[in-house]
Formats: C-alpha cells, structure tokens, sequence
C-alpha cells in the first residue's frame, strides 16, 4: 500500500484519494488518530498524509506515537494551522513537509512523488559521528556526552547528519531546506533558525563546537 491518508473530513479525503490514484497511487484513508495508528501497523504504507486536527487522537499525537516503532515513513501534515509554533511542533514530532490548507492538489502531488521516491531510495548515513566529546548515533538520533543520552527529534537528527556530512563545507541552506522541508518557502525558512538555535543549546556542553552561519550560503559545524 503507497499511502494511508488519515483526515476526518470526508469530502476532502475523497477529492485526495482520488487526485493521488490518478496518479497510480494506492491510497486508503483513515478517519482520525486512532484509526490511522492502526492502519498504519497492518499495511506498512511508503507515506502517511495526516491532518493535524481531529477529534480523539490528533495528528500530532498520532505521529509522536507512530514515531517510537517507526522513524524512517515519510509524514505529510495537512493542516489550517499556519503559526510558526505549529509547523516546528509538526517538524519535532518527525514530519517531513507541512502543507497549509487550503492547498492545490498540484503541489501536494508533487510533494507526494518527492516523499515517496526519497523512501524508496531508502537512507544512506554513517552509523555514528564523533563531534568533540559528543557521539552522535543518527539511526537512533541521539547524542551522547558522558554517559548522559540526549534525544534529538527527527528534524534535529537530519539536520545534524547534513552538517556532519558535510565535513568542513558549508551546507547551502536553500539544499537544507529542499532536503528536509521539500521546499525552501519563507515558513520554512523561519522553522529553519528555530532547528539550528535547538541544536546549539543540545551541543553547549562542549564549547568547541560550534553551528557558523557562512553569510550567503548556509551553515557549516566547526569542532575546535
């Protein structure tokens, strides 16, 4: 199965699904939370489109618990929801793109085939990186420092491994963006700075390391 939609709203369910199997897509749909958690675990689909709001078990919760079992599937939010707070929350919880309603059913399929051909790629990733007194595990996306653990969330943990794998060369922000966002739109942008602010607060405790904003260009980590 390609896609399980989860929106409680039927008449925009439908017109999706049958958008998406225009475009040779299976698609099955979910009403809510609940429903969707459980679709999910007995079809294994290559993408969830989920709306954020919805009675019983929201989008978000939805995802945060999908997320404990599953951290690669890709995660569309649908949502009318479009403050700043709401997109970062959605991109913690381990989303891939936001896309704010009312939408074109031609960006969403586009965003859809972007989503689906990175999953059936599949991730390529060192399975550690050693930054200063930190070791940082992607597949896990955790950091340790001492014994101590420190969770990442899926935004953070994909941004890191950029920048670790990256080396000493600055990390074009408008590829950080087409990367992790799918696009590089202005919300984007601002959920961008919020992410790197994140990571320099869970790096602190050894001040060698360092997130540089390269003027023009992007962001490159500095050990040293």
């Amino acid at each position: 199965m390609d896609i399980l939609l989860v929106e409680d709203e039927v008449s925009l369910a439908m017109i999706v699904k049958d958008a998406l199997e225009e475009e040779g897509y299976e698609v099955v749909i979910a009403r809510d939370g609940s429903e969707g958690i459980d679709c999910y675990f007995k079809l294994h689909p290559l993408l969830i489109i989920a709306d954020v709001m919805m009675p019983g078990v929201d989008g978000f919760e939805m995802v945060r618990r999908i997320r404990q079992m599953d951290k690669e599937v890709p995660v569309l939010f649908l949502s009318a929801r479009s403050s700043v707070d709401d997109i970062v929350s959605g991109f913690e919880l381990g989303a891939n793109d936001y896309l704010r309603k009312p939408f074109s059913l031609r960006e969403l399929i586009v965003r859809v085939k972007a989503l689906i051909s990175k999953n059936k790629a599949g991730p390529v990733a060192a399975s550690f990186h050693e930054l200063g007194l930190y070791t940082f595990f992607p597949s896990s996306q955790t950091l340790l420092i001492g014994g101590e653990e420190i969770e990442l969330s899926f935004k953070e943990s994909e941004l890191l491994r950029l920048l670790c794998e990256s080396g000493n060369l600055p990390v074009n922000t408008k590829d950080i963006l087409l990367e992790l966002w799918g696009n590089d739109g202005f919300y984007n942008t601002r959920s961008l700075h919020v992410f790197i602010t994140k990571l320099r607060h869970k790096l602190e405790k050894d001040p060698r390391i360092r997130i540089l904003n390269v003027r023009g260009i992007g962001y490159k980590l500095s050990i040293g």
